[in-house]
């Protein structure tokens, strides 16, 4: 269970120059995150597992930002991956967890990369796949690419679970923000047997007799868990703004937080932070528990994507209104500043996809009658 942070939150606090430094976690912070829950969070209960919810993943996740945006970042994709892990046969999840659920999964699945090539028992798995965060601390990493289809299809874009012993990882992760996820670059050239693979089209279909959070599709929570960062480090960047605006003293003896137009910032990014908060919640609530439509999931795609676009403008604001001592590259407003604008990046937060996706679904539900949107 996700329940008690305390390791997690004192080692990234320790720990964060160090992560800043080496564009990687610390091996004490990846220890924590193992620690604290968050490998397990959503590996299957017959494993040992939590089988969470993403609402508690939202909540620890985002708790963590406010200290690390990195660490969170981690933190959330390994909960994610081992609800992807979760998808492979019956053997392969038994390689995984049949000692223990706390097993770390990086991955990089998103887009497709590298190739695959049919063998006997199983696949030729060889290339290299780019930004895998978390992977230096990982125990195995999926691996997605096209290769030779089933069931009459010509190809088909498959996953693939490989020890993370097996592949070569490449220091290449030299980014202006999330520094610390060494979201590096992996190569491989191995076997894989066949219970160590599954299709992205499997993420859509729902397991029998699975916890919730193993039958909800895919695209639902996509966005989702790497928004939690987003969030945290959003209100921990305004914490900061606003404690150094109560600082900086006026020639009339004043400080900044007295003067107005600080005021009308605080009000403005605050509301954006709290409306961010409230979206990413409903988006949890409905992931755990509402029933399932294709309006439903462009619904959360479109409040994540919303919900990240809100963070990064309070950020951008908060910067431009702090002066020029917010520039230097150890001021928590600017590190915030680069993790949000870097999270923003990520295909899956895009907001004009999310704006085309929900748009088709909402008029595909009731094509003329528009009075009831959500």
């Amino acid at each position: 269970m996700l329940n008690d942070l305390q390791r997690t939150l004192s080692t990234a606090r320790a720990d964060h120059d160090l992560l800043e430094q080496s564009r990687r976690l610390t091996d004490r912070v990846a220890d924590a995150l193992v620690v604290d829950g968050f490998a397990r969070h959503f590996v299957p209960e017959r494993w040992k597992g939590c089988a969470g919810t993403f609402t508690a993943l939202l909540d620890a996740a985002s708790s963590v930002a406010e200290t690390c945006a990195s660490t969170a970042w981690c933190a959330s994709l390994y909960a994610a991956h081992g609800r992807l892990a979760s998808y492979l046969p019956e053997a392969g999840q038994r390689e995984l967890w049949g000692r223990t659920p706390d097993v770390c999964v990086a991955a990089s699945v998103v887009p497709p990369q590298g190739n695959a090539e049919r063998v006997d028992g199983g696949w030729r798995v060889f290339g290299e796949w780019t930004m895998a965060s978390g992977v230096d601390h990982a125990d195995w990493v999926l691996l997605a690419s096209w290769g030779e289809g089933t069931d009459g299809a010509a190809r088909e874009n498959r996953v693939f679970a490989v020890r993370r012993l097996d592949v070569k990882v490449r220091d290449t992760w030299h980014p202006v923000g999330l520094r610390g996820t060494g979201s590096n670059t992996v190569e491989a050239d191995v076997f894989v047997p066949g219970h160590l693979s599954f299709t992205v089209r499997d993420l859509a279909r729902a397991q029998p007799h699975a916890a919730r959070c193993h039958t909800v599709p895919y695209p639902l929570v996509a966005g989702l868990v790497f928004a939690a960062p987003v969030l945290g480090a959003a209100e921990g960047t305004l914490r900061h703004w606003w404690s150094q605006q109560c600082l900086r003293v006026r020639p009339d003896g004043s400080t900044a937080a007295e003067q107005s137009p600080q005021q009308r910032v605080l009000a403005k990014v605050s509301a954006s932070i709290q409306s961010a908060r409230l979206l990413l919640e409903r988006a949890a609530q409905r992931a755990d528990t509402a029933p399932i439509t294709p309006l439903l999931v462009a619904e959360n795609q479109r409040d994540v994507a919303a919900a990240v676009e809100l963070c990064g403008t309070a950020a951008d604001e908060m910067l431009h209104s702090a002066g020029a001592r917010a520039l230097e590259d150890t001021n928590p407003l600017q590190r915030g500043w680069r993790d949000i604008t870097a999270a923003r990046a990520h295909g899956t937060l895009n907001f004009e996809a999310a704006a085309t996706t929900y748009a088709r679904a909402r008029l595909a539900a009731r094509p003329v009658d528009l009075e009831g949107a959500r």
